[in-house]
């Protein structure tokens, strides 16, 4: 059984790690740092956190400021206000400036559940994708979203950095996390499914499945959605009958779009892509909305043998 982390746990307890070995490293939130796990960072060091208030505009604008004085700013706040309420800010000054801002979003996707439409941001990624300079990073799990942090701290310039709300299974075999280098996690060279964050997971599941049907799946976990890992894509484009994209997010200016333009430049194949697809969220379950937007493991499988088809 895959042990089962929250995503923002392991980010909370990362922060705390970095602030140890380096006291340029600064913290904000937007009043809430209990959700996003700020808080540890905020319990081991009150003098380098602070709380903005129901205010990220003059968040990410601060952010910036003390950038330029030579400090690493994290920035964290529920991903519908760091990417939406504040696009003007961390456009115009975040992005703009190539700063070390580090934009850890959390409860990301339609997986936030039961708090709904409002605040399931699943146009956050097509937001940051549209901003230049932007680097951006959908961890699969708990190890990685502790990998991604500390990576992200010796690279220069902003980063977006989206965790979801619940618990999520830790991905076996993945490898080693490099910045901008997907994870081919299993071996096959019938069709190729592309994934990021929790569909790794269900992509996985998926795989296991289709093998024993005698299907090889070719699985890729693209955790750095910018700068993309166009070779890996290609290769398997190459070497595969066809590509499933499979993503928490619109299939508009997310992974999906952002495979597909590779592909159809450099070797178009066969492309189904599972996503939210022109619809706001809803209230429910996580379960329940993933069932509902058709995004579980069953829906990648028939997405796989319609490639094959």
């Amino acid at each position: 059984m895959a042990e089962m982390l929250y995503q923002r746990d392991v980010y909370g307890k990362a922060l705390v790690e970095l602030g140890k070995k380096n006291k340029d490293i600064v913290v904000f939130d937007a009043d809430l740092s209990g959700s996003t796990r700020t808080s540890f960072f905020a319990k081991e060091f009150p003098e380098r956190f602070f709380n903005f208030g129901v205010a990220e505009q003059n968040m990410m604008a601060a952010a910036t400021g003390l950038a330029s004085c030579g400090k690493t700013v994290f920035v964290s706040t529920f991903a519908i206000f760091a990417a939406g309420r504040a696009w003007d800010q961390v456009r115009n000054s975040v992005a703009y400036s190539g700063y070390n801002v580090k934009i850890v979003a959390t409860h990301a996707g339609i997986s936030v559940g039961p708090d709904g439409a409002s605040h399931q941001a699943l146009e956050d990624i097509a937001l940051m994708q549209a901003i230049p300079k932007m680097n951006i990073i959908v961890p699969c799990d708990g190890p990685q979203t502790r990998e991604a942090v500390i990576a992200c701290i010796d690279i220069k310039g902003a980063f977006y950095i989206r965790l979801g709300r619940p618990k999520v299974p830790t991905v076996e075999n993945k490898g080693k996390f490099e910045f901008g280098k997907a994870q081919v996690i299993t071996k096959g060279d019938d069709v190729t499914i592309i994934a990021c964050g929790i569909m790794v997971n269900e992509a996985l599941a998926a795989a296991e499945n289709l093998a024993k049907n005698g299907i090889k799946v070719r699985v890729i976990n693209v955790h750095t959605i910018r700068p993309l890992d166009n070779d890996t894509i290609l290769k398997a484009a190459c070497e595969t009958r066809g590509i499933v994209i499979c993503e928490e997010h619109t299939v508009i200016g997310g992974l999906a779009s952002s495979v597909q333009e590779v592909v159809a430049e450099n070797n178009p194949v066969k492309v189904l892509c599972l996503g939210i697809k022109n619809r706001f969220g809803q209230s429910g379950s996580p379960s329940e909305l993933l069932k509902e937007y058709n995004l579980t493991s069953f829906d990648i499988e028939e997405a796989v043998k319609k490639v094959i088809s």
